[in-house]
């Protein structure tokens, strides 16, 4: 039993049945059963692809609701960690400042930016790079839907995925530890973490853990949720009591690319789009990529700065964020440390969860093998135009779905047609 808790889900109310989804869905999670979407847990990797195409907007985010009054509750020590895709939501932003206050103006009693937790993990990863046996190319472990991907499709590049936490996480821990510094009487129990995201799938991280690690973060909140409620106190006319503690490199990390180039190496590839990594994960499995030590992968077009939860399109955002560290020093951060291959412990992963093939037939090898005979019989027999009007995004998966009892040839609606002309042809002879 699937037990994965996702952070996309279907409002039926607004669901028509057009089969747009099923055409987009990178896994084929997605099938019309009784004229309505219905969406595969086992398959679905978070990635809002089905949000993002929607027309009628069926398809939603579920995350934490942002609740000022929650966040003025005093019995908690609250800290916000804003994505560094949220600077980009606004124009003129001459300084993150203006944000960070922003937080702290609405209740928060801390703000600590993923941004400057993005240096952090750029610093250590330059670092590990250069250990001896690492596996090449190294595969970014910041996006949520990337490492799923990987889990549930490409099992022997699992030892390419880079085991360091991604920032949110390395900002977390970060924040948690400042806050029981500089307040004794504090417990960890007493302290609530915020991440603010542009992305349904770090909900999902963070309520599933990734592997046996157990997310640092408590809630998280989406972009478009709280962008209103900041736009409401942002004064541009005051001074920011506090001040932004991210340089070119932190923000960088919010568009494709960014995280790629903190690692001061050309051989690296960059890929933003669900379809595109998955070309790049195809390519990588058999071998297409000899020349490469480092591969970043954003599922969200354009980068982070592409989800589904933000508010800006995303070519504006990555024009703001853009200009707003275009005076910015590199790095604000630079490890103490001068052994050039010293990664702390505190960011490494042990291991990414085990793989569960989306495409396994049965546990049965002998069971498989007459399973893709029949698939193959089915197949030879349907019109092969993949129109959708079975529920299923392609006769191949049509196939698949008779041979596993969920449809019926029958329901073919092609195949049912021109077999009832040419029947009735016959007939008139």
């Amino acid at each position: 039993m699937d037990t994965y808790t996702h952070s996309v889900s279907l409002d039926k109310s607004k669901c028509t049945g057009c089969t747009t989804c099923i055409k987009h869905c990178p896994t084929e999670a997605i099938r019309i059963r009784d004229g309505i979407a219905v969406i595969s847990s086992y398959r679905c990797i978070d990635c809002g692809q089905c949000i993002r195409i929607c027309p009628h907007h069926a398809k939603k985010s579920n995350f934490d609701k942002f609740d000022k009054d929650d966040v003025t509750d005093s019995k908690k020590y609250k800290i916000a960690l804003p994505a560094p895709t949220l600077y980009g939501q606004f124009e003129n932003l001459e300084d993150a400042s203006y944000v960070i206050q922003g937080l702290l103006d609405i209740g928060f009693d801390d703000v600590f930016e993923v941004a400057k937790g993005a240096e952090m993990v750029s610093a250590y990863t330059r670092r590990y790079m250069n250990l001896d046996r690492v596996k090449k190319p190294v595969i970014s472990s910041a996006c949520p839907v990337a490492l799923r991907l990987i889990s549930l499709r490409f099992p022997s590049l699992k030892e390419n995925v880079l085991p360091m936490l991604p920032p949110m996480e390395v900002a977390a821990k970060m924040a948690k530890g400042k806050a029981l510094d500089e307040h004794p009487n504090l417990s960890p129990e007493d302290i609530k973490v915020y991440f603010i995201s542009p992305c349904p799938a770090k909900v999902s991280y963070v309520r599933n853990g990734y592997g046996d690690y157990k997310s640092e973060v408590d809630e998280v909140v989406s972009i478009s949720d709280i962008y209103f409620q900041l736009l409401s106190v942002m004064k541009r006319d005051n001074s920011p009591n506090v001040s932004s503690e991210s340089g070119r490199i932190g923000l960088s990390w919010a568009s494709s690319g960014g995280e790629s180039t903190a690692l001061l190496n050309d051989k690296f590839l960059a890929a933003d789009g669900v379809d595109n990594i998955i070309r790049v994960l195809d390519q990588l499995e058999d071998g297409n990529f000899p020349m490469l030590d480092f591969i970043e992968l954003n599922a969200c077009p354009g980068g982070c700065v592409g989800g589904v939860m933000s508010v800006e399109n995303p070519y504006v955002a990555k024009a703001r964020l853009r200009a707003l560290r275009k005076y910015l020093p590199v790095s604000l951060y630079s490890p103490e440390d001068e052994d050039d291959k010293f990664v702390p412990p505190d960011f490494i992963l042990d291991a990414i969860p085990e793989y569960r093939s989306i495409n396994k037939l049965s546990d049965s090898l002998s069971e498989s093998m007459r399973m893709m005979s029949e698939i193959q019989v089915i197949l030879e027999s349907l019109p092969g135009i993949d129109c959708g009007s079975c529920g299923a995004p392609s006769c191949q998966a049509f196939a698949e779905d008779c041979v596993r009892g969920e449809s019926k040839v029958d329901d073919c609606l092609i195949k049912y047609s021109l077999e009832k002309i040419a029947k009735e042809k016959a007939e008139e002879k």
